[in-house]
């Protein structure tokens, strides 16, 4: 390939990531994922998206590296040493999905004074001197019990099921929907059970409980990778089942279409989208690159209603989830706003 071929073609790549005709002052950069957890098929579309977004960015010549890298198992002295690790191969940035909001801030801080940017996602940190990107995560809790609220005004009994324990997600969904539940006394939890957002563990989680529950379960509150199972838990329990909150898993919505066709079963469905890992990508990149980035960042969660079920099912690969990657636009625009 001649120069001018290649540079043509850097120009292209560089267009479609969104990063516009000037090479980037990040070329001999390097930025590592630091993921804590693979277990289910959300993580496993965040490791796709970032795949697809960053490997054309280090073609680009962007950044030198982007590297996933991903502990065996959800602890967080595991993920301690996998950041001191990075630090001491000498990445220049970190993109972190943590185990725990606190619990990890020692060895964040470490890297801050080593001179290494830390952007944490989903599963945030609390350490004044690394970055965060979120959805606001109790608005989402909250927006469940309001869902349920709409269909149901007279209220009931509901079952709530919790993700990864001590991860802040969890700790932040469960706290809207609890704060929403004390706002609507109608509504009633009586279970709640942990399904580490994974479908498996989901079902037997609800199947273990529903024989100490109430008859009349009206909503099951959710927090993404769960709804299938919990269906099939109900099914196999042979009870009447409830409006249960997905989370936009395909399994979950192929599941909810066949309900809906065949008796007009109405739900909703949200999570953060598993491309956030590419938002965060370009914001690492962004303040590597001298720009003036705010700490705190929050992005919309992908809500999927009855009118768009059907699109949303249909641009949502089997056994994946629904999803969208960002570009560095996006994430100036996610910037700008936060400056505003």
């Amino acid at each position: 390939m001649t120069r001018l071929a290649g540079s043509i073609s850097m120009l292209a790549v560089m267009t479609v990531l969104g990063m516009g005709s000037a090479l980037a002052d990040t070329a001999d950069k390097k930025i590592a994922l630091s993921n804590n957890y693979a277990g289910n098929s959300w993580r496993q579309a965040m490791l796709r998206s970032w795949d697809k977004v960053t490997k054309p960015a280090v073609t680009a010549g962007i950044v030198a590296a982007a590297d996933p890298f991903t502990t065996a198992e959800n602890q967080v002295t595991e993920q301690a040493a996998q950041i001191q690790n990075l630090v001491l191969q000498g990445y220049n940035a970190i993109v972190l999905n943590a185990a725990s909001p606190d619990a990890l801030n020692g060895a964040v801080k470490e890297a801050c004074d080593a001179g290494v940017i830390v952007v944490s996602f989903d599963g945030i940190v609390t350490e004044p001197c690394a970055w965060r990107i979120a959805v606001d995560f109790k608005q989402m809790g909250k927006d469940e019990v309001l869902y349920l609220k709409d269909k149901l005004p007279k209220g009931g009994n509901i079952l709530e099921i919790r993700g990864l324990a001590g991860v802040f997600v969890d700790d932040a969904i469960s706290k809207g929907i609890h704060e929403a539940v004390a706002e609507n006394p109608q509504f009633k939890i009586v279970g709640s059970v942990h399904g580490d957002w994974d479908q498996a563990k989901a079902q037997a989680a609800v199947a273990g409980i529903l024989p100490s529950l109430p008859n009349d379960i009206v909503g099951v509150v959710t927090q993404g990778g769960d709804g299938y199972g919990a269906a099939q838990a109900f099914k196999a329990a042979g009870r009447t089942t409830p409006i249960i909150i997905m989370g936009n898993r395909q399994d979950e919505l192929a599941w909810w279409k066949e309900q809906k066709d065949a008796n007009g079963y109405e739900t909703m469905s949200a999570s953060i989208a598993p491309g956030v890992s590419t938002l965060a990508f370009w914001v690492a990149q962004q303040i590597l690159d001298g720009k003036d980035v705010p700490k705190d960042l929050t992005v919309p969660f992908l809500r999927v209603d009855q009118a768009t079920l059907d699109k949303s099912l249909e641009t949502t690969e089997k056994g994946g989830v629904a999803n969208v990657e960002y570009s560095a636009e996006d994430a100036q625009k996610v910037v700008d706003a936060a400056k505003k």
